[in-house]
């Protein structure tokens, strides 16, 4: 009992205190940056208590949505790696990695090359739509991720990896083939977006994504005992009683809509579903109860920070979100490649 309270305390804890970094961090970012707004102007503008048009226009139309976006995107992304990990009991497991944004990103830049001229990417109609051909993309990158990485009717580890790489690259090729093949006006649209930018971040994005948060990351929690008889093996979660395909079906599926969603109104942003479950292990242990809240606050935390910095540190231009996360996530990846060796 003693241990099971220690457990709640320390993750009560680190909830908290990832929380309160998140908002600080979305506070320097909604304060700083071309147009530099005072913390009594902001709280004056966010109660409706400020006159001055310029003010609501820099908070409300550019800095809170995308701030908003980019806090649902990383929690989306964080919790999505964890299940993948889970399920696959691959710690270098990753949506980016295992080609599932790849496959997601396709399938957005092919409904932007159908719909060229006809639908606008930024209105409701674009929005509501990108999401779903993005689950298909991201369903049609894991089947073939099963087809080829599957060994005797289960998923290996080893290969899992280097299978995901190959479809990454091959989605990324017929996507960079699409996108050539696009008028000019929508080829900067979607070579901006697949670099992972938040920059036309605007509200209808955010309530695009809401659907997915309220719903998914809820079905994922109530499986997290699942996901831990999963790190036993399949044998062992079937003697438990576990519907072990039917659950690992449901998972993947709620972690692609995740993917899929995030995707669509962002980009490509890579390995925060790596980076993130690996700190959340470090900080609440490896039970999934814990593990998944904090995972979700951590590719938060990652995304506002990255994004910040791409827009602030080379300004007035601006480097998309996906890169500054990349520079951060491949020397750790390549790190965690080096102790999983060792």
């Amino acid at each position: 009992m003693s241990n099971r309270n220690s457990s709640f305390a320390r993750f009560g804890w680190v909830v908290f205190i990832g929380l309160l970094f998140v908002l600080a961090t979305m506070y320097v970012s909604l304060t700083n940056g071309m147009f530099d707004i005072s913390v009594k102007d902001v709280f004056r503008t966010l109660l409706g208590l400020e006159t001055n048009e310029d003010y609501r226009l820099v908070i409300f139309e550019f800095r809170l949505p995308r701030i908003v976006l980019a806090a649902l995107v990383g929690a989306a992304l964080g919790m999505a790696g964890a299940v993948i990990q889970g399920i696959t009991r691959n710690g270098l497991a990753d949506p980016g990695i295992l080609g599932i944004n790849a496959g997601a990103g396709m399938t957005v830049v092919l409904f932007m090359f159908f719909f060229q001229g006809q639908v606008t990417f930024t209105g409701w109609l674009g929005v509501m739509l990108m999401p779903l051909f993005g689950l298909a993309g991201g369903i049609a990158a894991t089947l073939c991720m099963y087809a080829f990485a599957r060994q005797q009717g289960r998923l290996d580890p080893q290969r899992l990896v280097l299978v995901g790489i190959a479809i990454a690259s091959g989605f990324g090729a017929v996507t960079l083939f699409i996108s050539l093949k696009m008028n000019p006006r929508d080829y900067e649209t979607a070579v901006s977006w697949l670099a992972g930018s938040l920059h036309g971040a605007n509200w209808r994005f955010v309530v695009t994504m809401l659907p997915w948060m309220l719903v998914l990351p809820l079905c994922i929690w109530l499986r997290s005992k699942q996901l831990d008889i999963y790190q036993l093996g399949e044998d062992s979660a079937r003697s438990s009683g576990v519907a072990v395909e039917r659950e690992k079906n449901l998972l993947l599926l709620c972690s692609i809509g995740l993917v899929s969603a995030g995707v669509s109104v962002s980009g490509s942003i890579g390995f925060i579903g790596l980076i993130a479950p690996h700190l959340a292990r470090r900080l609440v242990g490896l039970g999934h109860k814990y593990m998944l809240p904090v995972s979700g606050i951590l590719g938060m935390a990652v995304v506002v920070i990255g994004d910040f910095i791409g827009k602030t540190l080379f300004a007035p231009a601006e480097l998309p979100v996906g890169i500054v996360v990349s520079i951060i996530g491949v020397p750790y990846f390549v790190y965690l490649m080096i102790r999983t060796r060792n």
